[in-house]
C-alpha cells in the first residue's frame, strides 16, 4: 500500500508554518501595489454608482428595446464565478475527492466575495435602491399588495440569498479549526512578532473571539464532522439551483432567444466553467506569490483544467442545441435572432464568445498543456472572458432587435457603465487580498488530518 499522490511528507509544525507564516510577515511592496490599484477601483465603481443614484440610469447607455443592460450581464456573471467555490467545497467533499483538499478554502472565500459582488448590480439596477425592501415578502400595511411570487426575479432574492448565507456558514466553520490553530500559534509558539504590539494584541484578540472557544477534542471533532456533512448536504442541491432561477429570468419570458428550456442545465455548467477558470487563475497566482507550490500542485491545477475541458464541452453542446432548436422550429423571429448573433452588428461579441469557450478548452485535452502552468493561466483568464461576452450576446443581441423593425436600436455602453464593471473586479479582489493577508488560504486542519491518514496507511503497508 502506498501513500497518496497528494502526500507531502510533512509534519504538523512545517505545515503550520508554511500556511501562517506569509500572514506573519508584514505584507510586501507588491501586494499593496496589487492591493492600492484595486482599492481604488472599487471606490471608483462606489463614486459611479453614488452619481447614478443621484443622476439617474440616463448616464448608462440603456434604451427603449435594451432595457437591460452591463448591469445584467455583470450580475450574472459574477454569480456564475461564485459556483465553482461550493462545488469544491460540497459536491468534492460528499465524493471524498482528496484533491479539493489545499484549494477549498480559497474557492469557497472566492465564492462568497463574488456573491457579494454580483448582488450589488440588481440593487444598483433598480435606480432607486431605497425602495428595494418591495421585493421582500413580509407582513406589512399594504393591504394586499404582496410581491409576485410567480416572477423569477423575485427567487432570484431567495435563492441567492440562501446560497450566500449557506455558503458563509461553510466557510466560516471550516475556518474554525484553523483559527483556534492560530490563536495557539500566537499566544504559546516563538514565532517572529509574537505578541507584543497592539496590532499583534488586537489580531489575537479578533482570532480568539473567531475560533469561538475551540479545543480540538475527539468530541468536537465528531460534531464538527457532522456538521460539514449536514451543511455539504444543504450546499448541494444550492449549486444546481441558484443558477438555475437565474436562467428563469431569461427562460420564462416570450422574447425570442431567451425563452428556452435548455437554459437551466445550460447557464448551471456555464457557472462551474466560470467559476473554476476563475478559481485556477487565483490559484495560480496565490501558490506563486505565497510558495505554495507543494500544497497547490501541479495535479491540483490539471484537474481544474480537466474540469474546465468537461463543461467546456457542455457549453458547446448548449450552444449548438440553441441554433438547432431554432432552425427546427419554424419560428422565423426565433431564426433571424440567432442568425442575427452571428452575422449582425454583434457578431464580432459572438465569434470572441466562441473562439474562448468552445475553441480555447481543446487545448486542455493535451496533458503536455494542462500540466503547464502559463498555459493554464491564460486559458482561465480566455475562458472567463469568453464567459462575460456570453452573458453579452444572451442579454444584448435578443434584445436590441425586437418584433418592430421600427424600435431597432443599438446598445453602445457608456464609460460609465465599463467604469462600474472594471470596478466590480476591484471590489471583488480588494476582498480577496484581503482575505489571503489575514487569514490561511489552505485548510490546515485537513491538509495534517490526510497527512495523518497517509502515514497510517503507509504503517500499514509495511506490516
Amino acid at each position: 500500500m502506498s501513500t497518496s499522490i497528494y502526500s507531502l511528507g510533512k509534519s504538523n509544525v512545517q505545515i503550520e508554518t508554511d500556511i501562517l507564516s506569509p500572514m506573519e510577515r508584514f505584507p510586501g511592496k507588491l501586494w499593496w501595489f496589487t492591493f492600492t490599484i484595486m482599492l481604488s477601483l472599487a471606490l471608483m465603481m462606489i463614486t459611479l454608482v453614488g452619481w447614478t443614484f443621484v443622476e439617474g440610469l440616463g448616464l448608462l447607455g440603456l434604451n427603449n428595446p435594451v432595457n437591460w443592460g452591463l448591469y445584467i450581464v455583470n450580475f450574472v456573471f459574477w454569480v456564475g464565478i461564485g459556483h465553482a467555490g461550493t462545488l469544491i467545497s460540497a459536491i468534492l467533499y460528499l465524493f471524498r475527492q482528496r484533491w479539493r483538499t489545499t484549494i477549498n478554502r480559497a474557492a469557497e472565500a472566492m465564492t462568497i466575495f463574488a456573491v457579494m459582488t454580483a448582488g450589488l448590480f440588481p440593487l444598483i439596477h433598480v435606480g432607486r435602491p431605497w425602495m428595494v425592501f418591495f421585493i421582500f415578502p413580509y407582513p406589512n400595511e399594504r393591504g394586499p399588495l404582496w410581491v409576485n411570487f410567480k416572477s423569477p426575479l423575485l427567487w432570484d432574492v431567495f435563492a441567492i440569498s440562501t446560497y450566500f448565507s449557506v455558503s458563509l456558514i461553510f466557510w466560516y466553520m471550516g475556518l474554525v479549526p484553523d483559527l483556534a490553530n492560530m490563536r495557539d500559534r500566537m499566544k504559546f509558539e516563538h514565532v517572529p512578532g509574537k505578541i507584543s504590539s497592539w496590532g499583534r494584541k488586537l489580531k489575537y484578540g479578533f482570532v480568539r473571539i473567531l475560533a469561538i472557544g475551540w479545543v480540538g477534542s475527539g468530541k468536537t471533532w465528531i460534531h464538527y464532522e457532522k456538521m460539514v456533512m449536514v451543511l455539504a448536504s444543504l450546499a448541494t442541491p444550492l449549486v444546481l439551483s441558484v443558477h438555475t432561477v437565474v436562467s428563469f429570468d431569461f427562460a420564462t419570458s416570450v422574447i425570442p432567444g431567451w425563452h428556452a428550456t435548455i437554459f437551466p442545465p445550460y447557464f448551471v455548467a456555464g457557472a462551474i466553467y466560470s467559476g473554476f477558470a476563475m478559481v485556477l487563475t487565483i490559484m495560480i497566482i496565490t501558490r506563486k506569490a505565497f510558495k505554495l507550490q507543494e500544497y497547490i500542485s501541479m495535479k491540483h491545477l490539471e484537474n481544474m483544467g480537466i474540469i474546465i475541458l468537461v463543461t467546456g464541452m457542455m457549453v458547446s453542446f448548449a450552444y449548438t442545441t440553441e441554433f438547432i432548436v431554432a432552425a427546427y422550429s419554424a419560428n422565423k423571429v426565433e431564426q433571424y435572432v440567432f442568425m442575427n448573433r452571428l452575422q449582425g452588428p454583434y457578431a464580432w461579441a459572438f465569434w470572441t464568445m466562441f473562439a474562448a469557450n468552445v475553441v480555447s478548452p481543446h487545448f486542455m485535452w493535451s496533458k503536455k498543456l494542462r500540466t503547464n502552468v502559463v498555459v493554464l493561466f491564460l486559458i482561465s483568464i480566455v475562458v472567463n472572458i469568453g464567459m462575460w461576452f456570453e452573458r453579452f450576446v444572451i442579454v444584448i443581441t435578443s434584445l436590441h432587435r425586437d418584433y418592430m423593425p421600427s424600435s431597432w436600436d443599438m446598445f453602445i455602453p457608456t464609460w460609465v457603465d465599463w467604469g462600474v464593471f472594471v470596478g466590480s473586479f476591484g471590489f471583488f479582489f480588494t476582498w480577496y487580498l484581503l482575505f489571503v493577508r489575514t487569514l490561511p488560504s489552505i485548510a490546515i486542519a485537513e491538509v495534517k488530518m490526510d497527512e495523518a491518514n497517509d502515514l497510517v496507511a503507509k504503517e500499514l503497508g509495511h506490516h
